[in-house]
C-alpha cells in the first residue's frame, strides 16, 4: 500500500515538475523572441507608434498616458483648471501669460494637443503671432532633437513658437530618451548637457540608476531663456541656473547677478522670476534621492507580462499605482501610505496660501504706492522683496511634487517666502504714511477667476476667440503640412529599401 501511494505521489510531483519547466521554457522562449526587430528605427525617427512596432508592450503601456481620470489631492492625470480654483494666481501673473490659462498639464500623450490649446501661445495670424518663442517646444516632442539635429541647435531656439507648429507634431514619446539603435537612455536635450559642464560635471559619467532620473530632467527643472549669450545675442537659449547650484537661494543669486527678469508685474511694477517646475532640484533634497530611488522607480516601476519584465511607460502618479511603485518598498496598506502623501500636502499647502494672500495684498499695495507717486527709489528695495518672496512661493507651488518628494526643504523655502512678504508689506506700510495714506488698501474682489482676470484688464473674450481661430484656420494647416512631410519621408524609406 505505502509503494502504491508513494508512486502515485512521485507521478504527481513529476507531473507537476513537467508543467512548471514546460511553463519556464515557455516564458523563456517568449522573452528570447519578444523584440524580434520588426522595422529599421533611423536616427530621426520620432513617430512612437513606429517604436512600438519593436517594442510593443512599453508602447501600449505609453499609450495609457492618454487616460485623465485619476485626481488626487495635488495632481494626476486629470484636467484641472488653476486658476479657477485658486483665483489668487490671476493676481500673482499678472502682465504674464499664466495669468490666462493655466491647467494643469495630462499626460505626456497630450503634450503637442495641451500647447495647441492654452490661451498662453497666441491667437491665428500665423507664424510670429503671439509672445511665446521656439524654444517653448523644447520639452514637448521628439520632433525637438530632431530639428536640432536637422538645423542646429541656435536655429531651433530662433523665431517664435509658430514658425515650428508645423515641424512639431509628435507627443514626448520614445526618441526623447532612447537610443533608437541600443535602446540605452541618453539626453537629447544640450540645455541638461551645458548646466552639468557649468556645475563642472560630466553627465556621460552618471550610472544607468542615475539615468533613469535625468532623462526626466531634461525638462522637470526651473529654466529660462538667455539672450544675451555671446554669439548667439536675440536668440531665446534655454539655460538651467545651475552654476551657483541649484537651491532656492542660488538660482536667485544666479538670476540677480545677471539682473534677469521673466516679467515685469503688471500691478506691483516689479522684476518677477517665474519658477517653471523645479521637480528635480526639489527631489534631490529629499529622502527618496538620498536612498538612491529614481524617479522612473516610481513614476515607471517595473511590470511584468507574459514571461517579460520590463518598465511601465504608463508614466503616472504613483498614488495610482500604490502596489507596483509604493509597496515594493513601504509595506504599510495603500489607504494608509496614500494618507501619508496627502498630510504632507496638505500641511504644505496652508502655509503656501498663506504666502499667497501675503503676496497678493503686497503687489496691490505697492500698486497704490505708484498711484500715489512713489519714486522708483522708494519702491526699489519693496519690488525687490516682492520679487524674492514670490520666487520662493513659486518655486514650491510649480514642482508640483515638491510637498511629498522634500516636505522639509519645500517647508523651508515657503517660511523663507512668508518672512520677506511680511518684510515686503511692512516696507509699504511705512512708504504709504509718508505719502500721506494711513489707511488699509482695499482689496479687489477676486473670489473667482472671472472677476481676477478683469481686475487686472485681461479681455478673456477676444482671447478666447483668437484661439478658436488659430484651431479652425492654422492648426489644420499644420497637421496637413506635418502629414505630407511625414509620407514623403516614409516613400523615400520605401524607395531606399526596394534598392
Amino acid at each position: 500500500m505505502k509503494n502504491k501511494v508513494l508512486f502515485i505521489v512521485t507521478v504527481v510531483v513529476v507531473f507537476l515538475l513537467g508543467l512548471l519547466a514546460s511553463s519556464v521554457i515557455n516564458r523563456k522562449s517568449e522573452a528570447k523572441y519578444q523584440y524580434v526587430p520588426q522595422v529599421d528605427i533611423g536616427e530621426n525617427e520620432v513617430r512612437n507608434e513606429v517604436w512600438g512596432e519593436n517594442y510593443p508592450k512599453e508602447y501600449q503601456s505609453w499609450l495609457q498616458t492618454s487616460e485623465s481620470s485619476f485626481a488626487s489631492y495635488q495632481g494626476g492625470s486629470a484636467m484641472r483648471d488653476m486658476l479657477e480654483e485658486d483665483p489668487r494666481l490671476v493676481v500673482l501673473f499678472a502682465g504674464y501669460g499664466f495669468s490666462k490659462d493655466y491647467n494643469q498639464g495630462r499626460g505626456h500623450y497630450y503634450a503637442i494637443e495641451d500647447i495647441h490649446n492654452t490661451l498662453r501661445t497666441g491667437g491665428p495670424k500665423g507664424p510670429g503671432d503671439g509672445p511665446m518663442p521656439a524654444t517653448c517646444w523644447t520639452c514637448k516632442s521628439p520632433d525637438v532633437p530632431r530639428l536640432m539635429d536637422e538645423k542646429g541647435i541656435d536655429e531651433f531656439y530662433s523665431g517664435k513658437w509658430a514658425d515650428k507648429g508645423p515641424e512639431v507634431v509628435n507627443s514626448i514619446g520614445c526618441a526623447d530618451c532612447h537610443d533608437p539603435k541600443s535602446m540605452k537612455l541618453r539626453i537629447t536635450r544640450p540645455a541638461l548637457v551645458e548646466a552639468f559642464d557649468a556645475m563642472g560635471k560630466d553627465i556621460n559619467k552618471a550610472t544607468h540608476q542615475e539615468m533613469r532620473s535625468l532623462v526626466c530632467a531634461q525638462c522637470h527643472v526651473e529654466y529660462y531663456f538667455n539672450k544675451k549669450i555671446p554669439g548667439k545675442e536675440g536668440v531665446p537659449y534655454l539655460v538651467f541656473p545651475w552654476k551657483n547650484g541649484m537651491t532656492v537661494e542660488a538660482m536667485e543669486t544666479y538670476y540677480d547677478d545677471l539682473e534677469f527678469t521673466d516679467w515685469t508685474h503688471k500691478i506691483s511694477r516689479a522684476p518677477m522670476l517665474k519658477a517653471q517646475h523645479p521637480g528635480y532640484e526639489t527631489y534631490l533634497t529629499g529622502v527618496h534621492a538620498d536612498r538612491g530611488v529614481s524617479c522612473a522607480d516610481c513614476h515607471m516601476p517595473y511590470k511584468s507580462e507574459g514571461g517579460q519584465k520590463f518598465t511601465d511607460h504608463h508614466l503616472q502618479s504613483p498614488l495610482n499605482n500604490i502596489a507596483n511603485s509604493c509597496q515594493v518598498c513601504h509595506r504599510q496598506e495603500a489607504k494608509k501610505l496614500m494618507t501619508n502623501v496627502y498630510e504632507r500636502q496638505q500641511k504644505a499647502t496652508e502655509n503656501r496660501l498663506k504666502l499667497e494672500d501675503l503676496l497678493v495684498k503686497a503687489h496691490v499695495e505697492a500698486g497704490k504706492a505708484w498711484d500715489l507717486g512713489a519714486t522708483e527709489e522708494q519702491m526699489k528695495a519693496i519690488l525687490n522683496d516682492i520679487r524674492h518672496a514670490q520666487w520662493r512661493w513659486d518655486y514650491a507651488a510649480a514642482s508640483h511634487g515638491a510637498s511629498f518628494h522634500s516636505p522639509v526643504e519645500t517647508a523651508r523655502v515657503i517660511g523663507g517666502g512668508l518672512n520677506i512678504a511680511q518684510e515686503a508689506r511692512v516696507k509699504l506700510v511705512r512708504l504709504l504714511a509718508e505719502l500721506g495714506f494711513n489707511q488699509p488698501v482695499p482689496m479687489p474682489d477676486i473670489a473667482t477667476k472671472e472677476k481676477a482676470q478683469e481686475f487686472i484688464g485681461l479681455d478673456m473674450e477676444k482671447l478666447v476667440q483668437e484661439k478658436e481661430e488659430f484651431k479652425k484656420t492654422l492648426l489644420p494647416k499644420w497637421l496637413k503640412e506635418a502629414k505630407a512631410r511625414e509620407d514623403a519621408m516614409d516613400s523615400k524609406e520605401v524607395s531606399m529599401l526596394d534598392q
